[in-house]
Parts: C-alpha cells; structure tokens; sequence
C-alpha cells in the first residue's frame, strides 16, 4: 500500500517521474473534457454529472469492463471537488489499511477541513467482514466511498454496502472514442508519444480498435509497444519524417491479444446466456457468433458443450430427440480430438439445436414432478408395484394384482394407476405441437381415451 501521507513533490520532479510512467498513466485525463466515453453519465444534463458540479457527493461503486475509466473519474471527481484522494487496492490491502487510510481521512477532516473520497479498487476482492468495516465510516460521513469493480455488484458487494452507495455502469469506449485516445497519444508532444513520430495506417488504426475491444488502458499499451518497435525495428521512413511500422510488424503485435473475455465472471455468464438464448430462440447464427466468442475468448469448449447438452434437453427434448444424441457426439469429439476439430463438431451440434424443432415440455414437466416430490413427501410405492424377490414379500402381497403391460390388449394397462396411494395422478408431460411431440401427443391422448373408456 503507497504512503497515504505521502506529499505532493514539486513540478520538476513530476516531471522527471513522468519519464518512467507507463503511456495509459501518463495520458490519464485531468479534466472532463479530456475524458473519453461515458456521456450516459457525464453529459450535461446527467444526475452524476449535475452532483459532481454542485459538489454534493456521495458515495458510489463504479461498475464496468477493464479500461473503461473508473479510477480516472474517480481522480477527477477528487480533483473536481477539491477533496483528499485517499486509495486502496482490494488485491494488496486488508482491515488494517482500511483502517490507517480511515484514520487518515479522519485526520484530513480535523486538520484541513477538507472532505475526504477513499477509492477502493477491485473492491470485489474484499470479504464480507472486510467490506463491513467501511460501513461505520460512510454512513458518519468520514469517508465518501467510491468502489470500482468489474464484477456484478448485486453478487459480489454486500446489500449493506451497496444501499449505502449508487451503482454506476461504465460501458465499454465505442471506436470513435478509442480512436480519439489514439489521436492523443500520438500527437501529445509533452505526454503522449508524438516524439517517437510513429503514424498508424488506416488499416492499423482500425485493427488496435478492434482488438482493444473498448479498452483504452489496452489501446494504449499496445500503441506505447509499437512506438517502442518504431524506434528499435527497421522501418519505412515517411516525406513528412514520421514512421510507421510495416504491417507484418504490427500484426505480430496484436497477434498474442485476445479479445476480453472474464472467464467465470460478468462477461462469461452473460456470453453463455447469449449463447443459449440465442439457440432457445431458433437463431443459429447469432449462436454460432456467440460460440465462436468465447472460444475466442480462452473459454474451455468442453465447458460449451457441456451446456450444449443441456440445452438439447432444456429447450428441444422429445421435439427432436437426435438433438441429444448430436450434443454428445460434438462433446466426444471434443476430448477425443481437441482443437481445432473439436470446436468443429461443437459448432455443427449448435447451428442443429438452434435449427430444430424447441420443446420445453420435458424441462417443464421435471421441474413440476420435483416440486410434487418436494411437497408430498416420502409416499410409499403402492403395493402393486413393489417387487418380490423374496417369499415373505409373495406372502406380503408385493407385486399382487400388478397387471403386465405386454399381456394387455394394444400393450397398454388401461386405467392403471402408477402413483402412489393418496396422491392425484399428475399431468407433468404436455408436449407441444411441433416436431416429434405432435406424434408423441397423439399417441398419449389415444391412451388418455383408453383409460377414459376403462373407467366406464
């Protein structure tokens, strides 16, 4: 944890800090009008926006993707405000540096009169007993609270904590804003990378967009490298005297890059959701994009399809039951073959299930019978369906009275009974009309008829 106490050093030796400071952190904005993205909270006429110009703050958990600007506007409500920037890291820090940095807040507001904003990054990273020991603090006012996190705050903060503090969501920078953090970088001559007199073709700009996928932390990363490749690789030199590196340089350069992809967070449940929604509603493309993103993403495919066996059962069942059957296949094919043949056959079950006949009449009917079970108990199996092994269950009339199926006419015990005693004979199963379940309700409407008849 830096020296919360630690003071401002003089304009000179900032400057010579800012040498060794990484691109994103120099450029990082010092006023809303440098600051890029998020006018759904920063506009003029926006609550966050009119709160931070009146100077009534209070406590907030900013929520969004990597890049998106959470530390920065928090700096620069501190800035704004004129209050103390006091921060914390969640992955470095514990009770006890939440309590020197309260302790510290309360020494600024006895001395300086002066109002404190302890920022709390990867606030997700604190326990509960860690994130309750801000409580006492925002709710007296020591502290206006500001947390970032890029985890859903309704499952990772607790409710004590968040009715305490508004949640807003960062969105991830569209391209117009990545490219004007481009813009900056390469023509601020004081922070930026202008010196290095680097210039990026329209094909490079549109590429370090792309694979920065809304990050302008990463779009700056990468464009500090390829200003470092400029310096250091052999490169064509331009009239005007600037340079830009050839495209199978810059294309190793973004080669290693992926595109952002949490696994086991916000973005991959949603990314799953997207994916089974996708199939559940006959869209096979839009499934197969979804596919194709979390593979390329890092996620494992043997996770897909193990959910592309659930949704064969969930959404189509007995509609077309070959759905199942090519579920399992592409899953095999996966562990037998790997990448990239197994994400083949995942991507041919996806595109079926997505293109079949949708049945939800199974997913239904099991839920239906559990919450029976759940509510009637430990019935006993009627003694006409218990098994007799033995002679003391012969003797106990186990099995009596039970009539074969096959010896019946048609194969069909007519009237039947197979629940238990004291318990309705339920209706869970209602297949739908489309696909195999047409034939499937015909066939069980003409048994219906024939225990309607047995009944007479």
């Amino acid at each position: 944890m830096q020296d919360l106490f630690s003071t401002q050093t003089d304009s000179k030796t900032e400057q010579q800090a800012l040498k060794f400071k990484p691109l994103a952190d120099r450029l990082r904005p010092a006023s809303f009008d440098n600051y890029h993205g998020q006018q759904h909270l920063l506009a003029k006429d926006k609550p966050l926006r009119q709160a931070i110009e009146s100077g009534h703050l209070h406590s907030m958990i900013f929520w969004g993707p990597p890049g998106t600007g959470k530390t920065t506007l928090a700096r620069l409500i501190a800035n704004y405000c004129d209050a103390e920037f006091l921060t914390l890291s969640a992955v470095l820090s514990g009770v006890k540096d939440i309590r020197a940095a309260i302790q510290q807040a309360q020494d600024i507001n006895k001395t300086m009169d002066k109002q404190s904003i302890l920022f709390v990054d990867e606030v997700h990273r604190f326990n509960k007993s860690q994130q309750d020991a801000f409580l006492p603090y925002v709710e007296d006012g020591t502290v206006t609270f500001i947390g970032a996190t890029t985890e859903n705050p309704s499952f990772e903060l607790n409710n004590a904590l968040l009715s305490r503090a508004r949640v807003y969501v960062l969105k991830s920078l569209d391209n117009a804003a990545l490219n004007d953090v481009i813009e900056q970088a390469l023509t601020d001559c004081e922070l930026g990378i202008a010196d290095t007199k680097l210039m990026l073709t329209d094909k490079q700009r549109q590429q370090l967009i792309q694979i920065a996928d809304g990050d302008a932390r990463k779009i700056l990363n990468l464009l500090e490298i390829a200003s470092e490749l400029a310096e250091e690789s052999p490169r064509d030199k331009l009239q005007s005297g600037t340079t830009c590196l050839s495209d199978e340089t810059f294309n190793a350069l973004l080669s290693q890059d992926a595109r952002r992809f949490d696994n086991k967070g916000e973005a991959f449940y949603d990314q799953i959701s997207a994916l089974h929604k996708s199939v559940r509603g006959s869209a096979p493309d839009a499934a197969l994009y979804w596919f194709v993103r979390m593979v390329d993403g890092g996620c494992d495919p043997l996770y897909i399809a193990r959910r592309v066996v659930r949704m064969a059962s969930e959404d189509i069942g007995n509609a077309d039951p070959r759905a199942l059957d090519i579920a399992l296949k592409a899953w095999e094919v996966q562990e037998r073959l790997g990448s990239p043949e197994g994400e083949l056959a995942i991507a041919q079950a996806i595109i079926y299930l997505a293109s079949a006949a949708k049945s939800n009449a199974v997913y239904k009917a099991y839920n239906q019978a559990m919450q029976d079970v759940k509510q009637y108990g430990s019935l006993e199996v009627p003694i006409h369906l218990r098994n007799a092994p033995t002679k003391l269950m012969k003797e106990l009339d186990y099995g009596k009275h039970y009539r074969y199926a096959h010896d019946e006419p048609e194969g069909y015990a007519a009237g039947e009974n197979y629940f238990p005693e004291g318990m309705p004979q339920m209706n869970y199963y209602k297949p739908v009309p489309r696909g195999l379940e047409l034939k499937i309700a015909e066939k069980l409407n003409y048994l219906k008829s024939l225990d309607a008849n047995n009944k007479k």
